[in-house]
């Protein structure tokens, strides 16, 4: 029996989505910018893409930008930030600084600031840590046991230097959804653009960019059973963003280059149908979710992170947490290697991330020590997974403790 539980790392795509990736990549192949037919058949299929894209979270399609991904985008907005921002310092316009000073040495001024939370996927923590480093001031925001920020706190960490607040919307790792709407309404009182990494939420819950009030989210195509290499940028109308990539003005002038027209159409189609069925897949999946949270309540080596109701509807996440085993150097990988012996896929933590064996920033940020922190193991559910699937997989997961701790027992570890 194989079972797929690692959807948050990537999604198989729909026939759907194969099938006008297929025509575009077969019959409607010509470069968008063109004029004649063949381009005009082409540039068809990236705007209704893009329609379909913008639709799906409330959004004019004008203010839809094509990426490679999440990471893209997530950089984008960091580095089109700081690029304005720069910009804005040269020509002695930032903060009130006269233009007649813009001669001058800039070293006295107060460094532009930023702040982010302590569990960001690394596309975020490590533009700002970018930004850091090129003498720009940082806030980590600390959260919860549970993964949650507290929105007092960000209120508190906004300075008059403050440009760009950055917060991820579902976290990837223990599945804890933030307060973005109340979170942005901080941001947009203060005048302080606001970005929310959005790629574990898009196709899996509603996100309406209106109500959210966000500056800037990202999304991804494979999250949502979509194709690789291609997701977007939603830029409010009217934010400024200095251009991603310059050229011949593809992308409105904000991203230049030839667009991936097959991928840009299997994101779109991938979008429309995630929204058609956004409501009755989301309960079906957080019932199978509690399924298995709960079939594995009793198993005290296994204590669930993340907020158990504040989370994403596909996502089971625990923190191995017997000290026997740990002793043993039993880790998370460990119990992935397992699964997979047993023809269930799952991770230990983001997939950007699952190849090392530091201990997960994102659990010690949420006030695990280093053992336990290497202990996590997540499985995410998806569109085929079945409560049969969920059943065998607990059953395997408390078969596995068993055998490990009679090793570890044994001292087979040593």
């Amino acid at each position: 029996m194989q079972i797929y539980l690692d959807h948050s790392a990537t999604t198989p795509p729909r026939s759907e989505v194969i099938a006008v990736m297929h025509r575009a990549l077969t019959t409607d192949w010509g470069n968008p910018s063109s004029l004649h037919a063949w381009g005009k058949q082409a540039a068809t299929w990236v705007e209704t893409a893009r329609w379909q894209v913008a639709t799906s979270i409330n959004a004019p399609p004008e203010s839809i930008v094509f990426t490679s991904g999440g990471t893209e985008s997530n950089n984008w907005v960091f580095s089109g930030v700081f690029s304005r921002v720069f910009s804005e310092i040269c020509a002695g316009s930032f903060m009130g600084v006269p233009r007649e000073t813009r001669s001058i040495t800039r070293s006295w001024l107060p460094a532009p600031h930023v702040i982010i939370s302590s569990i960001e996927h690394s596309a975020v923590s490590r533009p700002a840590q970018m930004l850091e480093q090129q003498g720009w001031r940082v806030t980590r925001l600390p959260v919860d046991p549970t993964g949650l920020l507290d929105p007092q706190m960000l209120a508190e960490a906004i300075t008059p230097e403050t440009v760009l607040i950055s917060l991820i919307y579902g976290q990837s790792e223990v599945g804890t959804l933030q307060s973005i709407a109340e979170l942005a309404a901080i941001a947009r009182g203060r005048g302080i653009l606001f970005h929310t990494d959005a790629v574990q939420v898009f196709g899996r819950l509603t996100i309406d960019v209106e109500q959210l009030g966000v500056d800037f989210l990202s999304m991804s195509s494979h999250k949502l059973y979509g194709p690789k290499g291609v997701g977007a940028l939603y830029i409010r109308p009217g934010c400024e963003l200095a251009p991603l990539l310059l050229g011949g003005g593809q992308e409105s002038g904000w991203r230049s280059g030839t667009q991936a027209v097959p991928n840009i159409a299997g994101f779109g189609m991938a979008a429309e149908l995630a929204v058609q069925e956004l409501a009755s897949e989301q309960a079906r999946l957080e019932a199978l979710r509690d399924r298995l949270f709960d079939r594995l309540a009793h198993r005290r080596e296994l204590e669930p992170t993340g907020h158990r109701q504040q989370r994403l509807p596909h996502h089971v996440s625990f923190c191995l947490v017997d000290p026997a085993l740990s002793e043993a150097g039993v880790t998370g990988r460990s119990l992935v290697k397992q699964l997979d012996l047993a023809g269930i896929a799952a991770s230990s933590g983001s997939a950007c991330n699952s190849g090392t064996i530091a201990p997960s920033s994102v659990l010690t940020a949420m006030g695990y020590d280093d053992r336990w922190a290497r202990g996590a193991l997540r499985l995410t559910l998806g569109r085929q997974t079945t409560a049969a699937d969920i059943d065998w997989t607990a059953l395997v997961i408390e078969q596995i403790l068993d055998r490990l701790r009679i090793r570890a027992n044994a001292g087979e570890f040593g």
